[in-house]
């Protein structure tokens, strides 16, 4: 008998991943990650967009870095043809577009060769949007109406160079060049050789549309000078022209409040993205360190049964996003219409749940006025007489009992039902801890005490600047029984509020 044919057909998304910025990822290549078995991505890929692809596809780095190559191009090009042919999604993630500058035409070609059906996804171009979130715009009718894009990385295998920067210097308009900081002194002369006047304003954007973005500012005759007095290095864009004087004006990204500040996030990989971004908001450059893995408890069988029940109960109580998560996964496949749950008050122990319970679409009944669980009895317990009710605590499998010892005390019928267990992730997806090793990070965040057990196990060397961020007083209590400081306390255990208490510590700094 013949070996079973694999009659699945792959397809390969040559994706752009845009600048650097996740928010500026599109939907359509967000869509294709999120179908990917295997992704394939540079090294101007922000890691964290890897975050969009399933927990199970194959991640393969392929970053090329100057004249380093984790893989060399022919090499790679072979690579998607037999990922593909054996029946694969395959997401080739590349930086900003796959054709501006890039090798995708030349990966496409390949595929067609090769008989593997394929799509073009395009990308945001740091060609523009550096420029843009360095409040210089390509464009703008009082000072030109013309743009030249051009590399200053060409193929080295040519013996000429296609690219006549002379020419180039007596173009009208505004001239972008990316990947060219190590010809940046062969390109202004032969600019200036062209025409150029001298004093022609030069913006140079490092790292650009991230926390991480840097802006040099000079013109053709002095910005080598500049460059190599500053240690200014690549990845950049470099614009020439006169919208370079209109960033006096138009700077926008990088007058943001934690602007250029380090910070590491830890949390699940699935929930860290909040967070993050809304410290990207406010201009934070952010690394994603999930130091926690979200798993099914140990007994699914026995909270399942008691999903299946929830009816019986006069309250269910949920005490995190995740327990809210796990019980209607289940729920959902025992019924098919939300008004199974019968008439079970909903009670959640903070604004987080809350909005989780009300994305499946119903109500919270209770919701108390401190975010923690103390405050959760208290409120029931001005609110609610609970004596004889029956309630079921949707938890995670390690948590404080004060939930269920103080409605007990109450008088209520109380069972636990274990919705969830954290344990430590132990891979670096997104290089975070290498990044942390560097001593570069300069403030972390931890959204509960789970996330400060997990971060501490990591066994990392904390440097004594660092700034720890809690969510609410039972993770601050937390990170100083490991002998730490808390250098900033939300106040209420939300989100948000961390966001501000955050903000308001920098800028008191600057007080």
């Amino acid at each position: 008998m013949g070996k079973e044919k694999n009659n699945k057909k792959g397809i390969c998304y040559l994706v752009g991943a845009g600048p650097g910025d996740p928010g500026l990822l599109t939907l359509r290549a967000k869509e294709c990650l999120e179908s990917a078995d295997v992704v394939v991505y540079d090294y101007l890929c922000n890691p964290d967009i890897l975050n969009h692809a399933p927990s199970s596809a194959e991640k393969i780095y392929a970053g090329k870095k100057a004249a380093d190559h984790a893989i060399p191009q022919e090499e790679l090009n072979d690579l998607l043809v037999k990922l593909s042919i054996k029946g694969q999604t395959v997401v080739r993630l590349k930086g900003g577009d796959p054709y501006v500058f890039g090798r995708g035409g030349e990966e496409a070609q390949e595929l067609r060769k090769a008989g593997v059906p394929f799509e073009i996804v395009p990308g945001i171009s740091s060609s523009v949007a550096g420029p843009a979130y360095a409040g210089i715009p390509v464009t703008h009718r009082d000072c030109c109406s013309q743009l030249t894009i051009f590399t200053g990385h060409e193929d080295p295998t040519k013996n000429d160079s296609v690219i006549n920067y002379s020419t180039i210097g007596k173009v009208d308009g505004t001239k972008v060049m990316l990947m060219g900081v190590g010809q940046l002194e062969k390109v202004t002369n032969q600019m200036i050789e062209g025409g150029a006047p001298k004093d022609t304003p030069v913006a140079l954007i490092r790292w650009a549309t991230t926390g991480r973005q840097q802006t040099l500012v000079g013109e053709i005759g002095n910005i080598v000078e500049k460059v190599n007095k500053s240690g200014f290095k690549a990845p950049a864009v470099t614009v020439f022209g006169e919208v370079v004087k209109l960033r006096e004006q138009l700077n926008w990204f990088e007058e943001r409040s934690l602007y250029g500040k380090k910070m590491v996030v830890t949390r699940t990989r699935t929930q860290a993205g909040e967070l993050s971004v809304r410290l990207r908001h406010l201009g934070a450059d952010v690394d994603e360190m999930p130091t926690i893995r979200i798993e099914p408890p140990v007994d699914l069988k026995g909270f399942g049964q008691l999903v299946q029940d929830s009816h019986k109960y006069d309250w269910i109580v949920f005490t995190s996003p995740n327990g809210v998560d796990a019980f209607f996964d289940i729920f959902f496949k025992l019924y098919k219409d939300a008004r199974s749950i019968g008439g079970a008050r909903i009670a959640a122990v903070g604004p987080g749940t809350q909005k989780k319970i009300e994305s499946y679409h119903l109500s919270v009944d209770l919701l108390p006025e401190k975010y923690v669980a103390e405050g959760l009895v208290e409120k029931f317990k001005e609110t609610e007489g609970v004596e004889n009710q029956t309630i079921m605590l949707v938890r995670p499998e390690t948590t404080r009992d004060i939930i269920a010892k103080g409605l007990s005390e109450m008088g209520a019928i109380v069972d636990e039902a274990i919705a969830y267990r954290t344990v430590p992730e132990l891979e670096d997806p997104t290089g975070a801890v290498e990044r942390f090793n560097s001593g570069e990070i300069e403030l972390v965040t931890f959204t509960s005490s789970s996330t400060v057990e997990s971060f501490m196990e990591l066994d990392l060397l904390i440097p004594d600047h660092l700034i720890m961020a809690s969510i609410g007083p039972v993770t601050s209590e937390t990170i100083r029984s490991y002998g730490h400081e808390v250098d900033i306390e939300a106040q209420e255990s939300t989100i948000q509020s961390l966001v501000d208490s955050i903000e308001d510590y920098y800028l008191a700094l600057q007080d």
